[in-house]
């Protein structure tokens, strides 16, 4: 595209205590291959207690400091963006020289609404971090040209569209892009992906810290899903075989509990095939993995798969409680 008939885009970063990866984000998006003047960027800090604001201050950008959770600080940054074209990084993300070149041009079919480049894994010297960057380019290489929804980890939306649609859900703190995405594509509209498009993302690097992102998830995605129905059917990114592993969980541990009783003690054998069927079905998918990119170290997948179903099933359940004690206080008053 000719210099001037590039869109303006106005790039925002959400961040929480991300004093770790903010200066290189930044410096990412600033050193993009795109004229000057044609985009800004805005960091929307939901209340950091680190450096994260006192490193993007450094920098000639706008930062809001404020304590909303991402999709809420979404809502209010679009307010006050000054382009029609709003970009979305991570604040544990940074991107490539050319990424905003290789995707604006898609905008420019009507019926596309926005479009996401690849993921990368940032820090791909920590074997957990890395581990679970194979997966996530697994599951990335599911996508086609087109797609329902894509993570705002790095995404670019026409800013007509986000409204059209109704902004963003502010009631799931995570999992708001799934929503989104499917609110735009009821509307018609579909989400281009281009992996040419190289987006860097800092992986979780411990097992606990993958634990409690996960555990988010599966707060979430069960709001998510009483909301939207399908999508438990799963799609390219979150297949339906992802989907069932926490109600696996659930029925083993039924299983487990009811074969204390004497006259149910046979079930604890079905309560082994269940977890048995389990370790088989995640050994084999991590092989495929390590063979797909030659690393036996992505066998620790095994181990992510496990912690992401327990995650997602304990997140479930806290959902279920706090949905339960609220009607209760609903209905006492």
């Amino acid at each position: 595209m000719a210099e001037a008939s590039l869109p303006k885009v106005s790039i925002i970063v959400a961040a929480y205590n991300s004093e770790q990866t903010m200066d290189e984000c930044l410096k990412s998006i600033l050193n993009l291959n795109y004229p000057e003047g044609f985009f800004e960027i805005i960091v929307m800090d939901g209340g950091s207690k680190d450096k994260t604001v006192q490193i993007a201050e450094q920098y000639p950008i706008k930062v809001v400091s404020i304590r909303l959770n991402a999709p809420a600080a979404y809502n209010y940054a679009m307010k006050i963006t000054s382009h029609p074209i709003l970009g979305f990084i991570d604040a544990d993300a940074k991107v490539e020289k050319d990424w905003l070149r290789k995707l604006v041009p898609h905008l420019q079919d009507p019926q596309v609404a926005g479009v996401s480049g690849s993921i990368e894994t940032w820090n791909t010297q920590n074997p957990w971090a890395k581990s679970i960057g194979y997966e996530l380019k697994t599951r990335y290489s599911r996508i086609g040209k087109y797609t329902g929804r894509i993570a705002t980890m790095n995404l670019l939306l026409k800013k007509a569209v986000i409204e059209e649609a109704g902004g963003w859900d502010e009631n799931l703190p995570s999992q708001y892009d799934t929503d989104l995405g499917f609110r735009v594509s009821q509307l018609g509209y579909k989400i281009a992906y281009e992996p040419a498009a190289v987006c860097y993302h800092f992986n979780r690097p411990t097992i606990r810290a993958f634990y409690r992102q996960q555990f988010q998830y599966g707060k979430n995605t069960l709001k998510l899903y009483f909301k939207h129905g399908r999508l438990a059917r799963g799609d390219e990114i979150t297949d339906v075989g992802m989907n069932i592993q926490p109600v696996l969980l659930l029925a083993d541990i039924l299983l487990f509990v009811l074969s204390i009783i004497p006259l149910l003690r046979p079930l604890w054998i079905v309560s082994g095939l269940v977890l048995a069927a389990m370790t088989v079905y995640f050994v084999y998918s991590a092989v495929k993995v390590a063979v797909k990119f030659d690393d036996w170290g992505a066998l620790r997948l095994v181990v992510l798969y496990f912690v992401r179903a327990v995650a997602w099933f304990v997140g479930a359940a806290s959902t279920i409680i706090s949905y339960l004690r609220g009607k209760g206080r609903k209905t006492r008053a």
